[in-house]
């Protein structure tokens, strides 16, 4: 019967938890992924993905959330149709048989001013999945001016080997490490 009413006390306890978070959806018009790299060592090139689409769950007062990431690979986004057309093909990305690059976390950090500071999960491109720890270098949440809901916004950096998700075309012509950089804004669900 101890056991019982333990676990019963638990099971509510982590259902309240749960209950109190609040839920936030990506604003679109405002959130990207870009991801950076060395190009045979005459610079430094910046890409992006225009579509990405995010849901997190954060409970400020219980210092805990999550996130899911969910980036559409063929909104690559070069400046070039060519380039576009060469990072979505077989040889990259393969956009047809992987058409979603997904990161998952269930653990974020916070400061003592409860700003997130890290977000660490999972990344998935091409079927591989490798952990992966985002630093969070700007958070903020308030009532957003113009649409009176509240929302919060963040940036984050991380850094991947291509190498490890079956994109090392090129490598070390093209650096093997790329730099991962997230801009997003998420409304209160």
């Amino acid at each position: 019967m101890k056991k019982q009413c333990s676990a019963l006390l638990l099971c509510s306890l982590s259902l309240g938890t749960a209950l109190a978070a609040d839920v936030y959806e990506s604003d679109p018009d405002h959130t990207f992924a870009f991801f950076e790299f060395n190009h045979i060592g005459y610079s430094f090139q910046r890409d992006r993905f225009d579509k990405v689409s995010a849901t997190v769950s954060l409970d400020l007062a219980q210092r805990v959330g999550s996130v899911e990431v969910s980036v559409d690979v063929k909104s690559v986004s070069t400046g070039s149709r060519f380039f576009n057309q060469i990072l979505q093909s077989e040889a990259f990305f393969d956009a047809n048989q992987f058409p979603l690059i997904r990161f998952k976390s269930e653990r974020l950090s916070f400061d003592l001013l409860d700003n997130v500071t890290a977000a660490e999960g999972d990344l998935t491109i091409k079927g591989i999945t490798k952990p992966l720890t985002l630093k969070v270098t700007h958070f903020k949440c308030m009532m957003h001016p113009l649409l009176q809901k509240p929302a919060c916004g963040l940036n984050a950096t991380g850094k991947i080997r291509r190498s490890d998700f079956a994109l090392a075309k090129y490598v070390p012509l093209i650096s093997d490490e790329i730099t991962l950089y997230v801009s997003m804004e998420a409304l209160k669900h």
